[in-house]
């Protein structure tokens, strides 16, 4: 059923063939365990696993988690925030908010929010280094932190150009809580989501004119997206955004 890779096990021809019903059992399982426990109509229960983005998931939605806890007591929450996703395909979540719609697979997307971005520096740096009047003074004379090119997980994420052509970076990194610690630190100047940036009474805009904007996409697979722990938590996640568009979108 089952070979070892590189990356662990992985299904072999046989596994793929039974992978449908194996899914088939696994959801019909799901709800039958969810309408005959006690309390179902009112109590949720199981483990409910949510894939987000890094900064999405440690900048913004942490922040409402205690709320959603104090609904739910008996419900176990895995909050996946890490540089990259997990597979809704592959059962690997129940849900995520991802930068992008899928381009197919059984999932249904809807989308959450925009949100913006900026360019931040920290007013040490800033008192160390003239303040840039336009793009092309982000060239010389400042040091850069961005994303290791090779190690972007999302094409939203390549967003420099949008700035100006071929900026050099000086600092890199594949984490976008690591690029603002550094950023915080006064090593340079960089990009963040303005709900990061904005949070941080260290750092001021650079260049606010140049606001990027991208969206966060949430995504739940077909089979399990009417269960009521998927319910729940996609209402609470689009209350949270609703409420918080000011910190989404800032003007």
């Amino acid at each position: 059923m089952f070979e070892q890779g590189n990356s662990g096990q992985v299904l072999t021809e046989a596994g793929e063939r039974l992978l449908p019903f194996i899914e088939a059992m696994a959801q019909a399982a799901a709800v039958v365990n969810e309408a005959n426990r006690p309390g179902a109509s009112n109590r949720l229960t199981g483990i409910l696993l949510l894939s987000v983005s890094e900064g999405f998931g440690s900048w913004f939605l942490a922040a409402h988690v205690p709320e959603f806890v104090a609904a739910h007591p008996d419900l176990v929450i895995d909050l996946v925030a890490t540089t990259g996703f997990l597979s809704l395909t592959k059962r690997e979540a129940d849900m995520a908010i991802m930068l992008s719609r899928p381009k197919g697979g059984p999932v249904i997307a809807s989308k959450l929010s925009n949100y913006a971005l900026r360019l931040y520096a920290s007013k040490d740096y800033l008192a160390r280094h003239a303040m840039p009047r336009e793009a092309g003074d982000l060239v010389a004379g400042h040091h850069l932190i961005g994303y290791i090119p090779d190690l972007i997980y999302a094409p939203e994420l390549r967003y420099l150009d949008e700035i100006y052509p071929d900026l050099p970076l000086s600092l890199r990194s594949s984490s976008i809580n690591t690029q603002h610690q550094l950023i915080a630190a006064g090593s340079g100047i960089g990009v963040l989501p303005c709900f990061i940036g904005d949070l941080d009474p260290r750092l001021a805009p650079v260049l606010p004119d140049k606001r990027i904007e991208r969206t966060f996409w949430l995504v739940t697979h077909k089979d399990t997206h009417q269960l009521a722990r998927i319910k729940a938590a996609r209402e609470w996640i689009i209350g949270v955004a609703a409420s918080q568009r000011h910190r989404l979108l800032p003007p």
